[in-house]
């Protein structure tokens, strides 16, 4: 041994408090909008044709230089004719809208807090335990 050696050994000693938090935040925001549109259509046609032909006539033939011949007509002509149509058209629809939003935040704190001591112990010559001399 030299002379500065006293033959102790002396251990580690460490004290403390240590202090954590955890902090989370989680938030959401959605928004949804819609639409829908409605409509009507109504349409009606109508047509209608007419035609109408009165002929009234006379007649009369004569042949003569003694082959005497005489005719005679009357005649009448009458002719009608009508033409008639409807048409209806009708359509439908609708229309909406709605809108929605959400919105959501979610906040963890969460604190750890923890103390310790830890020492090696120290050992010497003829003594005991944390240099205590013994009897």
């Amino acid at each position: 041994m030299s002379e500065f050696d006293t033959g102790a050994d002396y251990g580690h000693v460490e004290a403390g408090h240590e202090s954590e938090s955890l902090d989370q935040l989680h938030q959401v925001e959605a928004n949804e909008n819609n639409y829908d549109s409605q409509f009507g259509v109504y349409e009606q046609d109508h047509a209608s044709a007419e035609s109408t032909s009165f002929d009234q006539g006379h007649q009369v033939e004569f042949t003569g230089a003694d082959g005497s011949h005489y005719a005679e007509q009357d005649f009448t002509s009458y002719d009608h004719a009508a033409a008639e149509s409807d048409h209806v058209f009708a359509a439908e629809g609708s229309e909406s809208s709605s809108s929605s939003a959400f919105a959501q935040l979610d906040a963890l704190q969460h604190q750890l807090d923890s103390s310790f001591a830890s020492a090696t112990e120290l050992h010497t010559d003829g003594q005991g335990e944390l240099g205590v001399a013994s009897n």
